[in-house]
């Protein structure tokens, strides 16, 4: 969840512009032909105080939840299928691309804008991992690392190559279909259920926290945009994006399906009856900043919400064998 909390505080931010009336809105969002210093000293203390609030907050109300120690690392690199990775990766690309959207705003280059947003990007989740780090829970990973230059790394070589973001990554969620049964401890004197343990593990089921907090809800996507990658002058729709997905259900611990309730009682799971298994999607989405408008606002808007991944027709396939088909996937 303290991940991707970052991304409801950049979007907040973007649509505050209502209050003000329409034409000086549209004044407001349009980018700086020429380097504007009073734009870059207002959108530097913006992001500075956005960035270190939030980052503020976690340390204050997050990591102060559970117990601190040395600073130390932990491979986590076998944790839930490598879906906590791949938040990294869409996380550190979104910064990346709000932040160098941030510094054109203000009339960079787009050269700087970019290492600019990159900067920003990789300092914003390194300081969430150096924190990580000091955490008896969790520790500073190399994996995580790793996952959030990958994000940056993907931004700025698709602009500093194309001057576009044709692959774009984006997130979807809906709800798991829980099963509701009873299990019992290795001792036998100790019952529980799984929705139980769903509920210590991600929380109570609505929207908002399932889609922050539920593993097993949540589908990553790499989006390509078609018409970018042919010729140009062609025909195909601007809009219309391929999507590849990727998701993991039946997660109900870290590395294994086993916990230790706050008892001592412990529990494993049967692998038969409740099998974790990795899911493949693909489908198809809408690329919004392709819909050509001259609006600022508009423009704004469609970039804030560009992380999410449009519903649409899907095929699924996942490790247990199994091919499904959605006529409408989120």
């Amino acid at each position: 969840m303290k991940k991707k909390y970052l991304l409801s505080i950049f979007i907040c931010f973007v649509l505050q512009g209502s209050v003000f009336s329409q034409n000086a809105l549209n004044r407001l969002l349009t980018p700086s032909d020429t380097f504007n210093r009073t734009r870059f000293w207002t959108v530097s203390g913006i992001g500075l105080g956005i960035a270190g609030g939030s980052i503020g907050s976690l340390a204050g109300f997050w990591y102060a939840q559970y117990e601190q120690t040395r600073f130390h690392l932990f491979n986590d690199w076998g944790e839930w299928e490598k879906i906590d990775k791949t938040g990294h990766f869409l996380t550190a690309y979104h910064e990346s691309r709000w932040s160098y959207e941030g510094a054109s705003w203000t009339g960079m280059s787009h050269r700087s804008s970019v290492w600019t947003g990159v900067a920003i990007g990789t300092a914003i989740q390194g300081t969430i991992e150096f924190l990580d780090g000091f955490s008896k829970k969790w520790g500073y990973s190399l994996g995580d690392i790793a996952a959030n230059e990958l994000g940056c790394a993907l931004f700025a070589a698709q602009e500093l190559g194309w001057q576009e973001q044709r692959i774009v990554p984006k997130i979807s969620f809906s709800y798991p279909n829980y099963p509701d049964a009873i299990v019992t401890s290795t001792d036998g004197k100790t019952q529980s259920s799984v929705r139980a343990r769903v509920a210590s593990l991600y929380g109570n089921r609505n929207l908002i926290e399932s889609f922050f907090k539920d593993y097993n809800g949540e589908t990553y996507w790499l989006c390509g945009n078609i018409s970018s990658f042919l010729p140009k002058g062609n025909s195909f729709p601007k809009w219309l994006n391929l999507a590849v997905g990727y998701g993991a259900e039946g997660m109900y611990g870290g590395f294994d399906n086993s916990w230790t309730d706050k008892n001592g009682a412990k529990f494993v799971l049967d692998t038969q009856k409740f099998p974790r298994y990795r899911q493949v999607y693909l489908s198809l989405d809408v690329d919004l900043s392709k819909i050509k408008t001259d609006n600022p606002i508009l423009k704004t808007l469609f970039s804030a919400v560009r992380f999410l991944k449009f519903p649409a027709p899907t095929v699924e396939f996942n490790t247990l064998g199994r091919v499904k088909f959605f006529p409408i996937f989120y």
